[in-house]
């Protein structure tokens, strides 16, 4: 189908324009072009099909390497079989052979490119691999967990694969490594659990893993050298190899993080992967741009790239193939990886329609897969109406967005050096905006995000990016003894998992994790960014208080309702003012009192007379064996604290 003439225009066959080297991009571009052929490689023992969609291309030449990191290779002719779609049948396995694409361009141009579906590569990303994934596959690898109760029941913990494991103090063998996230019987130096069976004892539902697909900038043959989050994107469906034993064994890295994602399914933990699908690290030189240049990236006018992302591209999400691309991903890493749910970095870089494809895609594999994202609203060139940001949320039902307001209202912005306060140091006026922020999208005010139930909203006060809660409380209230800033970082936590939504924690944030003062560390070494297990020692008080309230929050369903009519009928917010906010969760059954003081001085509350169970007080927690106020019509929260009462009607 070679040379083929569309009758429907005059255009030349390929849309290259020659004077700016990128497509000209019409408004029925994928109409013509966009192609529903599955891509990438297709393999089986018998032969592999390769197929490339590159609009641009006059034709296309795949270049099969005799071995991984040898440069002799066979070059093998595609064929257009589609317009702007090349396919190659080759016979015989070719499990782990190394592969690219050469591109000629009706300019004259060729270059070489990785695959941009590829699912292995070699270590740095530097050739696409043709793999039989059932070989990668750990022993007793089985099908997903069973679908979740849920979105409301989760508690997320957000950690890094590196940082995680990387200290010494963590007591793994295999630090910083997929395998080394779900080694058993770790100690931290004074003998108490770290890894994987703290994380058990914790309490969480799902960890939310920071990048773990290929990033660009670290090395992964000298891994030593430099530190990076990986929010870098370079090879999207290919595991990280800095996090494996081997980078240079392509199947390695997916067998490695298998494992660990099967370690922690066998914990009962599920796995959120955090996909970065807004940006990519280098436009020149990634593949999406390589096989169709000017498509996948947001564009103005005049050819210059849009950047909402403040990286210096957006992909654009709202043509045919990006969209697909993302869909395609996605519908891979829950099915091959069993992954549990994806968090959207940049979320609002994104369109609306292509996050509820995604929800809708995901459906087919497991409804309660859960997604949530960044839905900041960026200087994306997209109209505002249809990008996938909080103001938009009533148009993406089952989609999370990061509650940034509530954050915000409970310990001050996080811009401009850290140093605006919040409800827990200071700030007056907080109060009934945290309440409302609290009450999970019931009568949230729509111009400033559309929230419509609790499970779209994610409610937290730390996260990877910016001060970590503690460094920011040393900026803020420097002169603070010891045990008032961490009367404060209590409540502050406190604040948000006890609130309607989605609970959120960042790794470490229980035992009041610091990074000696940095605002991003994204691109520092592993002395900032490592979890110091020595800290969860020290901080024992600390963690057990939120494995309480995380306890609290799962034993009765009054904190985690999956409605807004629930809450309503459920939830009455009493008091917001004052550094005060009191609230009471109420069923046929069951009674709680909820009070918040973010006043350093104790406050006094009037309630009914009964007898109550002290289930928070004093920074402590107690569900086991709670204490009982007898006769209580009067009751005393202590400064910078929170305190819940309960009685069964």
């Amino acid at each position: 189908m070679k040379n083929i003439v569309f009758t429907s225009q005059t255009m030349y066959r390929h849309p290259l324009d020659l004077n700016t080297g990128l497509l000209n991009i019409t408004s029925n571009f994928d109409q013509q072009y966009a192609t529903d052929e599955r891509l990438g490689v297709i393999y089986s023992p018998e032969m592999t099909i390769f197929r490339l969609w590159a609009p641009a291309a006059s034709k296309i030449e795949l270049i099969l390497f005799y071995t991984l990191y040898g440069d002799e290779a066979e070059h093998i002719m595609m064929e257009e079989f589609r317009p702007g779609t090349y396919e190659v049948e080759v016979t015989g396995n070719l499990d782990n052979k190394a592969y690219k694409f050469g591109i000629f361009y009706p300019d004259g141009t060729y270059i070489d490119t990785c695959d941009p579906y590829a699912f292995a590569t070699t270590s740095n990303g530097a050739r696409s691999v043709i793999v039989d994934l059932i070989s990668t596959n750990p022993e007793n690898w089985g099908a997903r967990m069973p679908a979740f109760s849920a979105t409301t029941d989760a508690i997320i913990y957000e950690a890094n694969v590196r940082d995680f494991t990387i200290s010494e103090t963590s007591g793994a063998q295999n630090r910083g490594k997929f395998l080394g996230f779900i080694e058993q019987g770790t100690k931290s130096p004074n003998g108490l659990a770290t890894g994987l069976d703290y994380l058990k004892e914790l309490g969480i539902t799902h960890v939310q893993l920071m990048p773990m697909y290929d990033f660009q900038t670290v090395d992964e043959e000298n891994q030593t050298a430099k530190y990076n989050w990986g929010y870098d994107p370079q090879n999207y469906n290919v595991p990280e190899g800095s996090f494996a034993t081997d980078a240079r064994d392509p199947k390695t890295r997916i067998r490695e993080m298998k494992q660990m994602i099967q370690g922690l399914h066998d914990a009962g933990i599920r796995v959120i992967m955090d996909v970065v699908y807004n940006h990519v690290y280098d436009t020149d030189t990634h593949p999406f741009e390589k096989v169709a240049p000017g498509y996948y990236f947001r564009r103005y006018s005049d050819g210059s790239l849009s950047d909402g992302t403040g990286v210096g591209n957006d992909t654009a999400s709202e043509n045919e193939m990006m969209k697909r691309y993302i869909l395609d991903s996605v519908k891979y890493w829950a099915q091959e990886y069993h992954i549990d749910g994806f968090r959207f970095d940049l979320m609002g870089i994104h369109d609306i329609d292509t996050m509820n494809a995604v929800r809708e895609t995901l459906d087919k594999i497991d409804p309660s897969i859960i997604i949530l994202g960044e839905g900041w609203n960026l200087n994306t060139n997209l109209p505002e109406e249809k990008k996938a940001a909080s103001i938009n949320a009533r148009q993406m039902l089952r989609i999370a967005h990061f509650n940034d307001a509530m954050r915000t209202a409970i310990k001050g912005s996080d811009m401009d050096g850290g140093f605006d306060t919040g409800f827990i140091s200071g700030k007056p006026f907080m109060e009934q905006w945290i309440a409302i922020n609290q009450q999970g999208g019931l009568y949230y005010p729509q111009d400033i995000a559309g929230y419509q139930q609790p499970d779209q909203i994610v409610q937290y006060v730390e996260a990877h990016d910016n001060h970590t809660l503690y460094d920011k409380l040393v900026i803020n209230m420097p002169h603070d003894d010891e045990r008032t800033r961490t009367r404060r970082h209590l409540l502050a936590s406190s604040l948000a998992i006890l609130a309607q939504g989605i609970p959120f924690i960042h790794a470490g944030q229980e035992f009041l994790r610091t990074k000696n003062g940095e605002e991003n560390s994204y691109n520092l070494p592993d002395a900032i960014n490592k979890m110091d297990w020595s800290r969860r020692d020290t901080k024992q008080k600390e963690v057990e208080y939120l494995k309480g309230l995380i306890n609290l929050r799962k034993s009765n369903p009054l904190f985690r309702l999956q409605t807004t009519d629930e809450i309503a009928k459920h939830m009455e917010v009493l008091e917001a003012d004052y550094y005060k906010i009191v609230w009471q969760l109420e069923n046929d059954t069951d009674l709680f009192y909820v009070f918040f003081n973010g006043n350093g001085d104790p406050r006094y509350f009037k309630i009914e007379e009964s007898d109550f169970e002290v289930l928070v007080h004093d920074c402590k927690v107690n569900i086991a064996q709670p204490r009982v106020w007898i006769d209580t019509d009067e009751i005393k929260v202590e400064g910078f604290s929170t305190t819940v009462l309960h009685k069964k009607k």
